[in-house]
Order: structure tokens, then C-alpha cells, then sequence
């Protein structure tokens, strides 16, 4: 898997550019939930897709936190004159089961679905989402607040696999 589990300054800098920008029209305006719902679907399908532990999802998880610390570093020492190469404490959302992943590639598919529906500044708001929610799981902080996200996972996939096979009815 070409991709880091570890942030540095830079990527969280990238991240922070980024919420800023989609939650600065919100805060300032009317606080509407259609204002800032598209960026809340791409941070929540990002933090499903950070609970996996490969895959498509997971590489691209991976890979957000790359592309964060090489342009974040890039933009603290073209702005600042100071070097943002340090790394912050990771985190990492671990636990994820096969019938959770069920529910992360369905929560996926919504997004998808979400972004194809939507217009253009919904689209970049989502992707936006997208992009904050994966980095910034790649912390302590975030994947610690988070971390009770692959149990509800797994349980909501528990759940939907008792209902197909029909658990409790027969």
C-alpha cells in the first residue's frame, strides 16, 4: 500500500485550510444544514472508509494523508519560512468485521450517489468533507473521538445480516 498512517503539521494544516473554507460560509450565513451537509456526507464516508484496513477505501485513506503532509509542507514553507515536517501523534480506527464492511461500502455508495446528484459547489464541498474526515482520522485525536465507529459498524452490519437470514422471525 503506497500511503502513511502518520500526519505531520502540514497535512493537518491542508486539512484545517480545507474545514475552514466549507465551514466559514456556513458559520457566517444563516447555518443552514443544507449549507454544510454536503461536507458532512464526504467526512462521515471518509471516516467509514478509515475504519478499513485495505482495500480501495483504505489505500485512499492512506493516500489522503501523503498527498496532506506533501502539500501542507509545501504551503508552510512557502507562507511562514518554517519547516512543518513534524509528526502529530497517529490514530487509527481498527475492528472493522465483514458484515461492517457491508455497511461501509453502502454508506460509500450513498456518497457517491450524493455527489453525482449534487451541483458543483456541493460536489466540492463533498469531496471537501471527503478530505478533512480521512486526514484527520489519521490522528489520535480524531480516531479517538471516533473509535466507537467500527463497533457501530459492525453491529449495523450484524444487524442487516440477522434480518436477511431471517434471525428472530422464524
Amino acid at each position: 500500500m503506497t500511503g502513511t498512517t502518520t500526519l505531520t503539521l502540514g497535512g493537518l494544516l491542508t486539512a484545517l485550510i480545507v474545514l475552514i473554507a466549507n465551514a466559514h460560509p456556513w458559520w457566517t450565513g444563516n447555518r443552514q444544514w443544507t449549507q454544510i451537509s454536503s461536507f458532512t456526507k464526504g467526512f462521515t464516508a471518509a471516516a467509514c472508509a478509515a475504519a478499513c484496513p485495505g482495500g480501495l477505501l483504505g489505500w485512499a485513506h492512506s493516500r489522503a494523508g501523503t498527498v496532506a503532509n506533501g502539500a501542507g509542507g509545501r504551503t508552510a514553507t512557502a507562507t511562514t519560512g518554517t519547516n512543518a515536517t513534524a509528526d502529530l501523534t497517529s490514530g487509527q480506527l481498527a475492528g472493522l468485521s465483514a458484515a461492517g464492511a457491508v455497511i461501509v461500502v453502502a454508506a460509500f455508495t450513498l456518497a457517491v450517489l450524493s455527489y453525482k446528484a449534487a451541483g458543483k459547489k456541493d460536489k466540492r464541498r463533498l469531496i471537501g468533507g471527503a478530505y478533512v474526515g480521512s486526514v484527520l482520522c489519521l490522528t489520535a485525536g480524531v480516531a479517538g473521538a471516533l473509535s466507537w465507529l467500527p463497533d457501530a459498524l459492525n453491529a449495523a452490519g450484524a444487524g442487516v445480516v440477522n434480518a436477511v437470514e431471517g434471525a428472530g422471525i422464524l
